[in-house]
């Protein structure tokens, strides 16, 4: 028994060792480079820079049961976001959404505070206008 495990180690043995230092080394560039492409924080070292996306469009938050006509002013903010500056690069104005929460206001004129979403790696910095006016007929 003795006899063929030092048979099953040493046999062969810098062949084995090389196999699992490739092996090792496969592991580390490929855990690397899936950190490093979905890393949803900006690494430290790494500059960012800031982008403004000007007219984009606001968009309604409502229940499906709520079906009436909105009017919204200012229809288009301003959105500063900041990120990687390779990560903003490929970034468009479809990416972004600013939204307006509705759901549970009756009627009138309701000033509403402005919401944005943003991908992962991106974070807003300001926007322009913060609220927006909201202004709705009553239910019927």
């Amino acid at each position: 028994m003795i006899s063929f495990l030092r048979q099953l180690v040493f046999e062969d043995f810098w062949l084995k060792l090389f196999s699992l230092v490739l092996a090792i080394l496969i592991w580390v560039t490929i855990s690397l480079a899936i950190k490093k492409e979905v890393s949803p924080v900006p690494t430290p070292g790494q500059p960012t820079v800031e982008k403004t996306f000007f007219n984009l469009p606001v968009v309604i938050l409502s229940s499906t049961e709520d079906v009436r006509n909105f009017k919204v002013n200012p229809k288009e903010v301003e959105v500063t976001v900041q990120g990687e500056a390779k990560l903003l690069q490929s970034l468009s104005s479809k990416d972004i959404r600013v939204m307006v929460d509705l759901t549970g206001i009756e009627a009138g004129h309701v000033r509403r505070r402005v919401q944005v979403s943003t991908p992962a790696g991106v974070t807003h910095v300001h926007v322009s206008p913060q609220g927006v006016e909201v202004i709705f007929p009553s239910k019927a």
